[in-house]
């Protein structure tokens, strides 16, 4: 092979697979439902044997909780990407940016409200990954906040941790309405609505000028 050519190794081939093992089961369980939908027949779409799926996904569970985790993932993209001056609406656009991508594919919100049910158990799965993966976001969300609050754009004497974990509460529990209601509610715009009214509490207050 040329200078400039290159062969993909097992690692990229493993990695492209398992990317299609999740894309394929996304849209099978948004589609069909979690328990109509087989391994088996996950498999055959993608190209590999059963014994193929598994070696990547042991069983239907793990398969589901990567679906979750990658969606995690693409929040924490949205977050990471995030630009443009901390003129204190920044995070709340990046909020609303994240809410707006859950939104575009309703599928996956059903799959986070299913996997979300188990986290009370404490020896679920779920429940160490919601327990990891909230941390993380509630310190991104905050950090976000409080970098805007050290430029002088919003309060300083606010606890953005709080806030955070306020926004996400607020979006998770406007899923599952979303689910109980068949997708009958506007998502975005209910979120959109709760960030308005956060904007100006947050705010830094400006002196007025005397005379």
């Amino acid at each position: 092979m040329g200078e400039g050519g290159s062969k993909r190794g097992p690692y990229a081939v493993g990695v492209e697979r398992r990317q299609r093992i999740l894309a394929v089961a996304a849209r099978r369980f948004s589609d069909a439902g979690y328990s109509q939908t087989s391994l088996a027949e996950i498999a055959r779409e993608v190209g590999v044997t059963t014994p193929g799926l598994t070696h990547h996904f042991p069983t239907k569970q793990h398969l589901l909780l990567a679906i979750v985790e990658h969606r995690f993932d693409v929040a924490q993209q949205i977050a990471e990407a995030a630009e443009g001056e901390p003129d204190g609406t920044r995070t709340l656009r990046l909020l609303q940016s994240i809410a707006d991508t859950f939104a575009a594919d309703p599928g996956l919100i059903d799959l986070f409200v299913l996997v979300s049910a188990e986290t009370a158990d404490p020896s679920s799965p779920a429940h160490e990954l919601f327990a990891r993966r909230y941390e993380r976001v509630v310190e991104d969300i905050a950090g976000l906040f409080d970098a805007e609050a050290e430029a002088g754009a919003l309060r300083r004497d606010i606890d953005y941790r709080a806030l955070a974990r306020e926004c996400i509460a607020v979006s998770d529990g406007l899923q599952l309405q979303w689910v109980v209601t068949g997708g009958r509610i506007d998502f975005s715009a209910l979120i959109r609505n709760h960030l308005d009214r956060i904007a100006p509490a947050i705010a830094a207050r400006r002196a007025r000028p005397s005379g």
